[in-house]
Formats: structure tokens, C-alpha cells, sequence
């Protein structure tokens, strides 16, 4: 694909090195943010803030948006002053974890104005987002796809998943169900490691060199947990919005989601022990304080 204008809405800590992953590419960028500074540090010569997300879909045929939840990215897309009233706007691609009701909403709303709506969540948090190694889900029509695709190539690695509104979205909930769970079960059995004596760092050793190995293990636990820092990057806030979404979904289609349901109400408790903003790896923090030990290098 040709270098050219592109639209982004929202410059938050996946969003900001989203951007400058297509600046790099060398891509004209037209933004926009409810926080007037949030382009501050984004090259100028590359970079025009815009006064709305209407003023995106006027100048950008091709908008992305990444947003917190489903609501800000209905009322961003399909508002008064959304990216579908722009003149200009063709394709919005939205990298938000929507879920795939809202991604229904949103694909049939658009469909009568000619806009086509992409799914395209993504995971690999903040490095991924940084250095263009996310997994990058996509569901939309194939004619669509093969547009964008040189795009999205920039974020990381695609995985088409079909032309039906909200698959993309599935796959993501699930992805981040699991992702939270083996925090959870990691969690409990360290905790019961640290209690009989072993060192938490040699236990997720030993667990990362057996079956268990898991992502907590790998990468949760040794950047957040061990040095007792929990800023892994994820509030929980998102997480437990993402998980409640999950089994929700799950629930409608009839599949028993016991396992996640556990989760959901970890999440919650967390959210209400420790706060909205606080990094989803404080669930470590419950079974610290149920357990009577903390799991520290």
C-alpha cells in the first residue's frame, strides 16, 4: 500500500505507539483525543490534531480507533460529531476490544451509510504495541482485508478470522480470559510455593521449564510480581471489563464458561480492593492477603 492519510482516535498507551509504528512507515496521521496534549510528543511534520472525531473521517478515508469501552467506541464512530458523519470516511478499523455484540451494532449502522466496519483487536500489550509484534485479529469482508492488510502489518502478525461482524472480537475475549485466568492459578500456586519454603523465583522457573508454563509465569510474574511493582500495563478495570464480556458472550451461545465465571470474580473483588485503575496483576494481591504471604524475589 502507498504512503498516505491515515485517521487514529485515541492516544493511550496502546494507541500513542500504534501511531508512531505508521509515522514510521511514513504515513501522514490525522488524530484525535479526548486529552488535548496527547500528541505532544508525536512528530509535527507527520501529525495533525484534529478538533473531533468527525474532523478524522473528513480528511482520513481509512480510520482506526482505539478506545476503552464499548460505548466510547459506538458514540466515537456513530455520535453526532462521529468518524461515520466525515466526509471522507470509507473503512473504520477498530482495534478496541468491542466485544461482538457492539461490533453487530456497529457493522449494520454503518452498512446503510457505505462505511465498511473492520475488527481488528489486538494483544501483545505495550512492547508489542511499541515494536510492531502484536497478534492482530481481523474479521470483516476479504475485499476489505487485502486493502488494509499492508497496514496492519505494521502492528505484527494477522489472523483473518471470516467476513461475519464480531468473530475478530470472540477470539479476543477469549484470548483475554485466559490470560487473566493463569494469573489466577499461577497466583495460588506460588503463594502455596512461598508458604513451604521455596523461592517464588525458582518455583516459576521450574514451572517454565515443565507443563505449566503459562504467560503469567513467563512474563507477568517476573516483570510485575517478583519485584512487587504490579504496572504491567493493564488496569483492571479493562480486564475485568473484557472477561465480564467474555462469559457473557459465552452464556449466549449457550457454552458453560465455569472457569471464566471464577475469573470475572476475582476481577471484580480486585477492582473493589484495589481500585479501577490499578494493574490487573494486583490480583496477585487478594491471594497474598488470603494466603498470608507475598510473592516477592
Amino acid at each position: 500500500m502507498q504512503r498516505q492519510t491515515l485517521g487514529f482516535i485515541g492516544l493511550g498507551r496502546m494507541g500513542a505507539p500504534m501511531v508512531r509504528r505508521l509515522i514510521e512507515a511514513g504515513h501522514h496521521l490525522v488524530v484525535y483525543d479526548t486529552r488535548p496534549d496527547a500528541a505532544k510528543e508525536l512528530p509535527a511534520d507527520y501529525t495533525k490534531f484534529a478538533a473531533s472525531p468527525k474532523a478524522v473521517g473528513d480528511e482520513a478515508d481509512i480510520v482506526f480507533c482505539s478506545l476503552p469501552t464499548p460505548q466510547v467506541v459506538r458514540e466515537v464512530v456513530l455520535g453526532a460529531n462521529g468518524i461515520a458523519a466525515g466526509a471522507k470516511a470509507r473503512i473504520i478499523v477498530d482495534v478496541s476490544t468491542t466485544g461482538p455484540s457492539m461490533a453487530k451494532t456497529i457493522s449494520e449502522a454503518l452498512t446503510s451509510k457505505g462505511i465498511a466496519w473492520v475488527d481488528a483487536p489486538i494483544s501483545g500489550g505495550i512492547a508489542g504495541a511499541r515494536d510492531g509484534t502484536l497478534a492482530v485479529m481481523v474479521s470483516c469482508p476479504k475485499q476489505i482485508y487485502e486493502e488494509i492488510e499492508p497496514v496492519l502489518a505494521n502492528f505484527g502478525r494477522r489472523f483473518y478470522c471470516g467476513e461475519t461482524p464480531g468473530s475478530a472480537q470472540v477470539a479476543k475475549l477469549g484470548n483475554n480470559m485466559i490470560a487473566a485466568g493463569v494469573i489466577l492459578l499461577s497466583a495460588e500456586a506460588l503463594a502455596m510455593g512461598v508458604k513451604a519454603g521455596l523461592d517464588p523465583t525458582v518455583m516459576c522457573d521450574i514451572i517454565n521449564a515443565s507443563s505449566g508454563r503459562n504467560s503469567a509465569t513467563q512474563d507477568k510474574f517476573p516483570r510485575a510480581v517478583l519485584p512487587g511493582t504490579f504496572d504491567f500495563g493493564f488496569s483492571t478495570a479493562l480486564s475485568y471489563k473484557d472477561v465480564r464480556m467474555c462469559v457473557d458472550e459465552s452464556e449466549n451461545l449457550g457454552v458453560p464458561m465455569v472457569g471464566g465465571s471464577l475469573v470475572r470474580q476475582m476481577l471484580a473483588a480486585t477492582n473493589a480492593r484495589f481500585g479501577p485503575d490499578s494493574d490487573f496483576t494486583s490480583m496477585v494481591r487478594i491471594v497474598e492477603e488470603w494466603a498470608g504471604v507475598e510473592i516477592r524475589a
